[in-house]
């Protein structure tokens, strides 16, 4: 298989170099239906070794904590493209080979295949594996005519077509079920950073949690009153702050890496006297002047300044848990889980000490790393090697299993320069 594949690189390698001009637009539209099928064909051969890795727990095994992290990293993926990629790799898994058959002979797209996929499922919940076998047979049909919304929505009515006298009395409580179960796997919640000191929040919510969402935010985003000049979205944003401030108020959210649940941020002190430079905050981002001292005057935030002379980093042997200011610095450097390729934040970290406290290691900054809970589990479990590289940052030897010539990795996603 790998050598058939390097030959195919090789060919799509020399029609890369190929000038495209040269082309009458006839045979350029023949390209374009021969690499669309060239395209499907490899994404069969790339779901398959998908479906085999996460079967094997590969991704585990090298340190990330699910294969979705491993394939965001290894393949340089953004998150949702990840998820994708191994949620169709499960769906595809069992689904009925005519759905694979279909991929991997470019009958249809595999965005296509994800369809078909869930729509057996849903047929089968509800009709034997022949009436299956037949939806499926038409669903792959459609799909020389209709894209995956159209097909979609064609799909959960194919009972019709296949088995009419089941679809009245069965189809509606296993489209329910089903919906509900793909609701469940596909729940989630992204937050990436933009440019501009922004997050993007995105996802896909069940109907339970979209329920409580609404009942939180739909009375907070009401207008203010007649002279308020902020859009619907402008609303929900500040509605959506306002419940997560409440919630911080209670005092019943979780410790977050052994401190209270708190917002800090990190400036210089003599900066936040004079009123000017901006404060971080833990996750990255940076806020005005204004703003770092309007915040620091809130009882519910904790104000966190480095660098002052009372704030001592190396608490020495006397002390074993990393709380505190040096928790802060060391949040302030790492900005999260420093293992490579993991994205968890700072709330979800342990601080680990990199030469154990227990052999004599000092509970200094220089002697501590910021790790989630699966990477530190993972590094006391197996042979990674943890140090500090010249700069002060975090890195990470591999084992020789895993790389033989054990260079050293870092965390590229928390880094701020």
């Amino acid at each position: 298989m790998i050598d058939e594949l390097a030959r195919a690189e090789g060919a799509v390698a020399a029609c890369a170099d190929a000038p495209a001009w040269a082309l009458s637009e006839h045979d350029l539209i023949a390209v374009l239906d021969a690499t669309h099928r060239l395209q499907q064909r490899l994404a069969a051969v790339q779901l398959a070794a998908v479906r085999e890795l996460d079967g094997r727990g590969a991704a585990v095994a090298q340190g990330a904590s699910s294969t979705a992290v491993w394939l965001r990293h290894r393949l340089r993926l953004d998150d949702a493209a990840a998820r994708r990629l191994v949620g169709l790799a499960a769906a595809l898994d069992v689904a009925p080979p005519a759905v694979r058959d279909a991929l991997a002979s470019a009958a249809v797209s595999a965005e296509q295949a994800r369809v078909i996929a869930d729509t057996a499922a849903t047929v089968s919940a509800a009709a034997d594996a022949e009436v299956t076998d037949k939806a499926v047979g038409v669903l792959v049909e459609w799909a020389g005519q209709f894209d995956p919304a159209v097909l979609r929505r064609l799909g959960a009515r194919i009972l019709d077509h296949v088995a009419p006298d089941l679809a009245e009395a069965a189809a509606a409580a296993a489209a329910l079920a089903a919906e509900a179960a793909r609701a469940a796997r596909d729940r989630h919640v992204t937050i990436s950073e933009q440019a501009g000191g922004c997050l993007r929040l995105s996802g896909i919510l069940d109907a339970e949690t979209a329920g409580l969402l609404r009942a939180a935010i739909d009375p907070l985003s009401a207008p203010a009153g007649p002279d308020d000049a902020r859009g619907a979205g402008q609303r929900r944003h500040d509605a959506f702050a306002d419940v997560c401030r409440l919630a911080l108020r209670t005092g019943e959210v979780p410790d977050s890496g052994g401190d209270p649940a708190q917002v800090v941020i990190t400036a210089s002190y003599d900066a936040l006297a004079a009123q000017v430079g901006a404060g971080t905050l833990d996750i990255g981002l940076q806020l005005t002047p204004d703003t770092v001292r309007r915040l620091a005057c809130d009882a519910a935030v904790l104000p966190a300044v480095l660098g002052g002379a009372g704030q001592v980093l190396d608490v020495g042997r006397q002390r074993r848990l990393i709380t505190g200011p040096l928790r802060r610095a060391l949040v302030l450097r790492d900005g999260g889980c420093a293992f490579p390729g993991c994205d968890r934040p700072p709330r979800w970290c342990a601080a680990h000490h990199i030469r154990h406290w227990a052999d004599g290691g000092l509970t200094s900054l220089d002697n501590a790393v910021l790790l989630c809970g699966h990477h530190h589990r993972h590094v006391h479990q197996a042979d990674w090697v943890v140090r500090l590289g010249d700069d002060g940052h975090p890195e990470f030897i591999p084992p020789a299993w895993l790389d033989p010539d054990q260079l050293p990795r870092r965390n590229h996603y928390h880094r701020r320069t």
